[in-house]
């Protein structure tokens, strides 16, 4: 009898091992994610002083009509003055940091002009702007060099880019100012064919 109880619980014992293993075996091991991770921002964030945001809308002669685009937007200052002190039909602010975009929408809030403005969380050099008439930058020497092909490629003939304190290497502004202390660099994309180097 005790014999009969002990065999009945090693098949018991058996059965049981062999289903988990079942089990195990047909658990699948899930593929590695192949969503990129978002890219850490190239440039630290250093506020534009509100003499040099006005100078540099002053200098791109930011008007009714315009469409303008700040690569790089920060706390959204650049864009809300575009439309609220100088007339811009429309604005956009482009940030790869998300604290940015929260915090530059809630800035459109309080200045009142979230109806004509708009903050795109994403990688500048991923950004659509072809339909900007006006682009404002703060950004590294290095990174105006590799948006540049971008500006040329994207951007109609007749747009104006604005740079607030570094040059875009060989290609030489139309206009160079200084304000505040700061030194603005202006730019207008030529006729397709153009010269795109010296003047």
């Amino acid at each position: 009898m005790k014999r009969s109880i002990l065999m009945l619980s090693f098949v018991v014992g058996a059965t049981a091992f062999a289903q988990d293993v079942g089990v195990h075996q047909s658990v699948q091991v899930p593929e590695p994610s192949e969503t990129p991770m978002p890219r850490a921002p190239e440039v630290p964030f250093v506020p534009t002083p509100e003499t040099a945001v006005e100078g540099m809308l002053t200098l791109a002669g930011v008007k009714a009509g315009d469409v303008v685009y700040d690569l790089g937007s920060g706390d959204g200052r650049i864009v809300i003055s575009a439309v609220k002190n100088h007339g811009a039909t429309r604005a956009v602010g482009v940030d790869i940091n998300p604290e940015r975009i929260t915090e530059a929408n809630e800035n459109a809030r309080r200045a009142g002009v979230e109806d004509k403005v708009e903050f795109r969380q994403g990688d500048l050099f991923d950004a659509d702007i072809g339909d900007a008439t006006v682009v404002t930058l703060y950004l590294l020497p290095s990174v105006n060099e590799r948006l540049k092909p971008k500006l040329l490629s994207e951007l109609r003939p007749g747009t104006r880019i604005v740079s607030h304190g570094f040059d875009m290497g060989d290609w030489k502004p139309d206009k160079e100012v200084q304000e505040g202390g700061r030194t603005l660099y202006l730019w207008t994309i030529p006729a397709r064919g153009g010269s795109r180097s010296s003047r």
